[in-house]
């Protein structure tokens, strides 16, 4: 029986405390590849809520001025972090779902192009769950129409191995988007789980559905919930 090990952060997190946790399962994945005789991972989910924090992509890396940067920590109120996932400037915070699965495209016979299209399937999947009609467009994410996004999607791939993933509103301020052209989307307008009238849902519910998501669409049998220190504890004995 093969599983999918869900990592929930239960409490309101720094980017770094899930970035950290992040590298080191991509280092141990990487660790495993041939000629390595090192038994692979299985593939892990990890789903966090983050304190206020502005991140680019690898594209803007070196390129956001220190006024902007100055402007997006919002006198202390935000970090700004260079990520090294695909898509542009955006925001998570409080009330939105982050969520990087760590997995060889490889094992599961996965083209870059069809592990995104799979994020976007449980997103949209996840979505149906809870009453709200999502949808793909030209752009990328996931949206409630073609001006309305619900979730932003920016992955990085290292040798087949995944990180990053999706970022979805449940009940986040969007104020913290009206900062931003968010995702570098001119005219577009951010949204949420309850500004389509789903109130009261819980980071984590929602974070449990979309493993179950990822998990089917995997063609795996059971997510496996996992803490965060028995997963720290993996690595170190791995």
């Amino acid at each position: 029986m093969q599983s999918l090990i869900h990592v929930h952060f239960p409490s309101i997190i720094p980017y770094a405390t899930a970035a950290r946790l992040q590298e080191s399962l991509v280092a141990r994945f990487l660790a495993s590849k041939p000629p390595s005789s090192l038994a692979s991972p299985p593939p892990h989910i990890i789903t966090a809520e983050f304190n206020p924090v502005y991140t680019s992509g690898r594209r803007e890396v070196g390129n956001v001025s220190q006024d902007q940067q100055n402007f997006l920590r919002a006198n202390g109120r935000a970090d700004f972090v260079e990520a090294m996932r695909g898509g542009q400037t955006t925001f998570h915070g409080p009330g939105q779902l982050v969520t990087y699965p760590i997995i060889d495209l490889r094992a599961h016979k996965l083209t870059p192009r069809s592990y995104v299209c799979l994020l976007e399937k449980g997103l949209i999947a996840t979505c149906a769950k809870y009453g709200i009609k999502a949808i793909t467009t030209e752009n990328t994410g996931v949206w409630t129409s073609q001006d309305d996004k619900i979730a932003a999607l920016g992955v990085h791939m290292r040798r087949n191995i995944t990180s990053h993933g999706i970022a979805l509103n449940i009940n986040t301020d969007l104020w913290w988007f009206d900062r931003i052209v968010a995702c570098g989307l001119e005219g577009k307008k951010t949204t949420t789980f309850e500004k389509q009238g789903v109130k009261g849902e819980s980071v984590e519910s929602v974070g449990n559905a979309y493993a179950e998501e990822i998990a089917e669409r995997l063609g795996l049998d059971v997510v496996e919930r996992r803490s965060v220190e028995e997963v720290e504890a993996y690595l170190k004995d791995g």
